[in-house]
């Protein structure tokens, strides 16, 4: 675990389109790729600084939230054939999505051809690939791949400086990537699809080979109306007489805040209240670290609460699905301006929701972690211990989902 000496803080958390493109096409898609290529400098993007949200913030669209996910969804690719997805490709399809929308200048448009790359390259799946690299095995996989050392959904590959094995096991990485742009993990090199100018003009397809450079360009048009067909189904508005939204299973757990930025403070159990004196019970777990220090939602979810809420100062509140049950999770001790996000955002793990301060019954800049199997409603269990169990990963910098959506009057 993270060692470095931050100063100690303790709080008390009570509750209170056919076919494939003809020859025309065809050259025409190589000349727009050897113009993009051969003026890398109209094709980049500025890096923004991955820690300040106010540079990478937006507004999450209303038409890229996720909802259910089906059990699986059948559609026909440009050519006629039939293709049958399953959920776990589903969830792949998901965090896609999700990763799309709280990515600036995505849309839906850019999340289409990431999809239809997807489809492409991998049919949603997360591939492993042993006999380049043996250690990808021991991560969550679907399958096994063997195209050169390419990994994972897209396809990716290290030796062409995508990322190492680690990195291109992790479905919200892998996406995060294919995106670019001033969030991206690769600084424009590799190019995503934000670090080409003009891509909303091309062709989708067109704009999914010029992330990909497939020596198969015209593929990715054939998966277009399969892609589609999943965006609609994950994305369409739950009928009115649904009691609940539903919050779709999270495809990774992360620890809430960044690799050498805290230190364990106040456990989870009995204690003596620092404002009281008295023997009181700590819901929750302390992680003191320095104001401003990114907070990091622990898994996929959705924002059930996200305002000030007594000794807890301003408390953000996320519902998960880990393991078909559900979980919430709590944090707490924000500052006014510390929330990025709002109820009812779809949030990635990882993804920076807040910063780290000292409202409510504090005495000193920390965050106040509980978790809640069963839900908000359930009591608490200790958070540390539940992210062991959970073989909770620890983020540096590159790897963190910058803030992507910032409320309004606050």
């Amino acid at each position: 675990m993270p060692a470095r000496a931050r100063r100690v803080a303790v709080c008390c958390g009570s509750r209170a389109w056919t076919r494939p493109f003809s020859d025309l096409m065809t050259k025409i898609t190589g000349i727009l790729l050897a113009f993009l290529v051969a003026i890398p400098s109209l094709g980049m993007l500025a890096v923004a600084t991955l820690m300040n949200p106010s540079a990478v913030s937006c507004t999450v669209l209303a038409d890229l939230s996720v909802g259910p996910i089906p059990d699986s969804l059948t559609a026909r690719t440009r050519d006629g054939q039939s293709i049958t997805i399953d959920r776990q490709q589903l969830t792949h399809a998901a965090t896609i999505i999700t990763v799309g929308a709280h990515t600036a200048g995505v849309g839906p448009t850019g999340v289409l051809i990431a999809l239809m790359a997807g489809l492409t390259e991998s049919t949603l799946r997360m591939l492993a690939n042993p006999s380049a690299y043996p250690t990808s095995v021991e991560f969550p996989n679907d399958g096994i791949g063997s195209d050169h050392d390419s990994l994972g959904i897209f396809q990716m590959r290290p030796t062409a400086g995508w990322g190492g094995v680690a990195d291109l096991m992790d479905p919200s990485y892998q996406a995060r990537a294919f995106y670019g742009g001033p969030s991206g993990p690769n600084n424009g090199s590799p190019r995503g699809l934000l670090d080409f100018v003009g891509w909303q003009t091309l062709d989708p397809g067109v704009a999914a080979q010029a992330v990909e450079v497939s020596a198969h360009p015209n593929r990715y048009q054939n998966y277009q109306p399969v892609a589609e067909e999943v965006l609609r189904a994950l994305t369409r508005a739950p009928t009115p007489s649904a009691a609940d939204p539903h919050v779709p299973e999270t495809s990774r757990i992360v620890f809430p805040l960044p690799d050498g930025t805290y230190t364990f403070a106040s456990p989870f159990g009995w204690r003596t209240d620092p404002f009281t004196g008295k023997r009181t019970f700590h819901e929750g777990s302390d992680l003191a670290a320095a104001g401003g220090t990114p907070i990091l939602a622990i898994a996929d979810g959705v924002v059930a609460f996200a305002g000030p809420r007594g000794g807890y100062g301003n408390l953000i509140i996320i519902e998960h699905t880990v393991d078909g049950q559900p979980v919430a999770s709590f944090y707490a001790h924000m500052w006014d301006m510390g929330i990025h996000v709002a109820v009812g955002n779809t949030v990635v793990a990882g993804q920076h929701i807040a910063d780290v301060g000292s409202a409510g019954r504090s005495t000193g800049t920390h965050l106040h972690l509980e978790i809640h199997p069963g839900g908000a409603t359930q009591p608490p269990v200790d958070a540390v211990q539940w992210l062991a169990a959970h073989d909770a990963k620890g983020l540096e910098g590159e790897s963190i989902v910058p803030a992507g959506c910032v409320p309004t009057g606050r």
